[in-house]
């Protein structure tokens, strides 16, 4: 049973390699992005309250996104393992992640941060935008959202770098590329006990399996 959280700024590409490693371990991908909206499409009543500060363009309060979270984990496709996208973003969420596994004797085995340099992201995004025509994606706009982000993860992958769980692999290049650094790196991570390690792209496959 493994038990993943992946982390990446946007423009990294988490979704893609979230459904690659969801595949690699037979386990549930859940991301925050779903949880939100299936719970406002059922009209649940953690659904409602989220709305209402969506609607009125606020963040959502963590003691919703939490119970949220709880719910879905709590879900049979979650029991034996899962992959977890875009939560926890705060240390307040880190604190009750982890009061939410401990309940039930778990504990996250990896974290795996996808990493790239932000002018490359920017560019990734613009690109993007011009192809869906979305205007209102400046460069400006997508740099205050890298900025926003960073600040915000930082403190969590740092909490759990501390803990000798993070992961981090370059997350630039071809699909088939970044999916084959990600594979090496989770069969490292999850073989050894000494699992802070990073795999960038100029990293070979034989050479990261040798160390």
């Amino acid at each position: 049973m493994i038990r993943i959280l992946l982390i990446g700024p946007p423009g990294a590409g988490k979704g893609t390699q979230a459904t690659y490693i969801a595949k690699k371990f037979g386990i549930v991908s859940i991301s925050t992005g779903d949880i939100f909206r299936e719970n406002v499409k059922n009209q649940t009543r953690l659904g409602r309250i989220a709305e209402s500060y969506l609607d009125a363009g606020q963040f959502v309060p963590d003691s919703v996104t939490n119970e949220m979270v709880r719910g879905r984990l709590g879900q049979n496709d979650a029991h034996n393992g899962f992959l977890l996208d875009g939560y926890p973003r705060t240390l307040g969420q880190v604190d009750f992640l982890d009061e939410v596994l401990a309940s039930t004797g778990q504990e996250l085995d990896l974290v795996l941060q996808l990493t790239a340099e932000t002018e490359e992201l920017v560019q990734r995004l613009l690109l993007r935008a011009k192809l869906e025509n979305r205007s209102d994606d400046t460069a400006e706009v997508i740099r205050n959202r890298m900025a926003l982000y960073f600040n915000e993860t930082t403190p969590v992958t740092s909490r759990y770098g501390e803990r000798g769980i993070l992961t981090k692999v370059e997350g630039v290049g071809s699909i088939s590329d970044v999916s084959a650094r990600v594979s090496t790196a989770l069969d490292i991570a999850l073989g050894s006990s000494s699992r802070h390690i990073a795999v960038s792209a100029g990293d070979s496959f034989e050479w990261a399996l040798q160390l």
